[in-house]
């Protein structure tokens, strides 16, 4: 579990360096978006790691990796949203967001290291396919979350799936390097 924790933390801090340096580029245009806005882009994310593990050919030189810190970010950029609300204006500097983003990671950190105690850390036997497979499922979930306006009758809300795909985005990521 040691691993697991340092190597999890390795993946944050190269997701959380790509997004002080956009915060830097763009400011906290993201703060506009509305959270299926989010969700149709880490399904689009989450769409083309599907395509480039089931295609031979890749005609834009970008691999996984660059799709799977998009859907963390994004995921993250969804909880803050979630938390925060939509506004008309970006409203955040870099550090309030950085204050933010970090909140949001330890939190579904947390959640992981108490899953990953739980299931013994199962996913090391995982395929990246099964999960972005998982990632796919979860979308598809939030999407028909948000179709019904938030509400759910037995099901665990918009966040947790949002804190699932960060976790399986990470851990195909730490799969990815190994």
């Amino acid at each position: 579990m040691q691993d697991t924790s340092k190597q999890y933390d390795a993946v944050i801090t190269e997701c959380r360096s790509l997004f002080i340096k956009k915060m830097s580029d763009y400011g906290s245009a993201w703060r506009i978006l509305r959270l299926p806005s989010l969700t149709d882009q880490i399904f689009i994310k989450a769409q083309r790691i599907r395509q480039l593990q089931e295609n031979e050919v890749r005609k834009v030189d970008e691999g996984e990796e660059s799709e799977f810190i998009g859907i963390i970010n994004y995921s993250i950029m969804a909880l803050i949203q979630l938390e925060n609300g939509v506004v008309e204006t970006p409203d955040l500097n870099t550090e309030e967001a950085t204050v933010l983003f970090d909140k949001h990671s330890n939190t579904t950190k947390e959640l992981m290291l108490n899953k990953n105690h739980d299931y013994g850390e199962a996913w090391r036997d995982m395929r990246v396919s099964s999960l972005t497979d998982l990632i796919l499922q979860k979308l598809l979930r939030v999407k028909q979350i948000e179709d019904n306006k938030g509400k759910t009758i037995v099901s665990e809300g918009i966040d947790a799936n949002y804190q699932d795909m960060i976790n399986y985005a990470i851990f195909a990521m730490i799969h990815l390097a190994d």
